[in-house]
């Protein structure tokens, strides 16, 4: 089944239910989908992790081993 039959098929399906409580979840799964984690990060966290990947790409690794190390 192609995605717009798909679509077609959950829009009946929708449209048919009288179901509340399965309306409220499917409504509440699609805008929980819809989120994106990014902007769920506080702007610290947001900068750690830009400063780990641009670490990453210039080869800044750090051993597991010596991660383990300094968090402990």
């Amino acid at each position: 089944m192609d995605i717009q039959a798909t679509k077609l098929e959950l829009l009946k399906i929708i449209l048919e239910n009288e179901n509340r409580e399965f309306i409220q979840r499917l409504a509440e799964f699609i805008k929980k989908e819809e989120s994106d984690f990014w902007n769920e990060l506080s702007l610290s966290e947001q900068e750690e992790i830009k400063k780990g990947i641009n670490e990453l790409d210039n080869n800044k690794r750090v051993s597991y081993e010596s991660f383990l190390k300094k968090i402990s």
